[in-house]
């Protein structure tokens, strides 16, 4: 089951935040929905995943009030998918060299 997270108003009635399930395989992300567009937000670099729709459509205090929660969003992401954490084992291995 996904996870939501509430948002402030202005946003709160069209827009959503989510990690959603099934998301082993994928590189951890975020989701900002509104209606039927999705974006994902890299819970490793902050960037954007895709090119469409287009992430200038996200309003920038919106963007920037996620990637102020990203502390919280990578705790509930790393619980969720254990196995494949934000902090990835292969970045660990290149931290040590």
């Amino acid at each position: 089951m996904a996870t939501a997270f509430e948002l402030p108003e202005p946003w709160r009635k069209s827009w959503r935040l989510k990690i959603r399930d099934r998301e082993t395989v994928e590189p951890p992300h975020i989701t900002v929905l509104r209606g039927t567009k999705s974006w994902r937000i890299n819970l490793r670099t902050g960037q954007f995943l895709d090119r469409t729709p287009a992430p200038r459509e996200v309003p920038r205090q919106l963007l920037r009030h996620v990637l102020g929660r990203f502390d919280e969003f990578i705790s509930v992401w790393d619980e969720l998918y254990p196995l494949n954490p934000v902090q990835s084992l292969e970045r660990d291995s290149d931290d040590e060299d």
